[in-house]
Parts: C-alpha cells; sequence; structure tokens
C-alpha cells in the first residue's frame, strides 16, 4: 500500500459504472483484510453529471472523507474529470486516467472549448499519470461497458500485493451484473496486465 490509509478518489460521469468499481474495489479490499470505508456522490448522475467516490482503506481507516490534497490515487474514467479533481491529489500522487473526452454541455453547445494538454496538466508536480485506453481493453475482453473493470484492473496493480488476486476475482464475481463476472474479469487482467 502507497500510506495507511491509502485514500483512492474514483471519478467520471454518470453512466460509466464508477460506483460499481469503487464497490468492487471495497469488496476486494474487505476480503484482504483491509478496513473500508466509501462515500458516494451521485450528482446529476443520471444526467452524464459528475459522479465521484471516496474510498479509504487500511488497517484502521475513521473517515470515508478525502480531503483536498489528501488522495494517494485518483482514478479518473474521463479525462476532464481528472482535471476537475486533480486538487485533491497529493504532491507525487498518481493519476490513472481514461483516455477518453465526454465534451460537457458547455462545449457542446459552443460555450466553451474543451482543454488541450489535460495530461500534461495532471502530471505538473510530480504526480504519475498512467493514460488508459479502457474502452479498447475491455473490448478485447468482450464488451466495451466493462472498461470501468479495466480501470479497476490497473489500479489493483499499482497498489501491490496487499490485496491478492484471487480477492478481486472474488470480489468480480460478488459485484458485477449476473452473467457478466468472466467478461469482467478478462477486462480487469487486461487493465492489470497492462497498468505496467
Amino acid at each position: 500500500m502507497v500510506s495507511e490509509p491509502t485514500s483512492i478518489l474514483i471519478v467520471g460521469v454518470g453512466g460509466q459504472g464508477i460506483l460499481l468499481a469503487s464497490r468492487l474495489l471495497a469488496s476486494a479490499a474487505i476480503r484482504a483484510g483491509r478496513d473500508v470505508k466509501l462515500s458516494e456522490v451521485h450528482g446529476m448522475a443520471q444526467r452524464g453529471g459528475s459522479v465521484v467516490t471516496h474510498v479509504r482503506l487500511g488497517a484502521r481507516v475513521y473517515s470515508p472523507i478525502i480531503e483536498m490534497g489528501a488522495a494517494d490515487f485518483i482514478v479518473a474514467f474521463e479525462k476532464l474529470e481528472a482535471l476537475r479533481w486533480l486538487p485533491y491529489a497529493r504532491p507525487g500522487a498518481t493519476v490513472i486516467v481514461n483516455d477518453l473526452a465526454i465534451p460537457p454541455l458547455p462545449v457542446i453547445l459552443g460555450a466553451e472549448k474543451y482543454p488541450d494538454g489535460i495530461a500534461r496538466s495532471l502530471a505538473a508536480g510530480g504526480r504519475r499519470v498512467a493514460v488508459v485506453d479502457a474502452e479498447t481493453m475491455a473490448r478485447a475482453a468482450g464488451n466495451a461497458r466493462c472498461a470501468n473493470t479495466a480501470l479497476i484492473g490497473v489500479l489493483a496493480r499499482r497498489l501491490g500485493p496487499d490485496i491478492a488476486r484471487e480477492h478481486w476475482q472474488d470480489a468480480v464475481k460478488e459485484v458485477v451484473p449476473r452473467g457478466t463476472a468472466e467478461v469482467n474479469w478478462r477486462a480487469f487482467s487486461a487493465g492489470y496486465a497492462g497498468a505496467g
């Protein structure tokens, strides 16, 4: 683990499976004997609005809320959301970002421009940035909708051996919708293998 407790912010837009991903992470960590606290903020989830979950895990965790500047990891399912939540990252944090742009309404209407150079901005301040094509990984696994599971696979590799692969596999079987465990496990494994 990176720190004690480890603080992970999972962010994206409604419909990307952020809540399922956070529950998958929590389930695997609990199976590994970690204390876990989780807080979900749905916002305008059904309308493609910003969604964030705070997940903290360790030997003993007292609060689910991650303070600004304290996250060890930010896992962003969309590039602009990574930038929006970046103030929560501590110096030297790891930012795992899906290489996906979902333009918000002001961009669609032409009132604003989708920012360029997001990866450079994320890396400022000594942060480690991993830009991941989670949709391609998930599509190769058999279902592009499993991109969320692929991103959790990338995170799992970076969290290290404290949460064993069998804990992750059991968590996938428990959390994902019935009948999708096999394809989700393939997507998770693709993310894990591609994490470098």
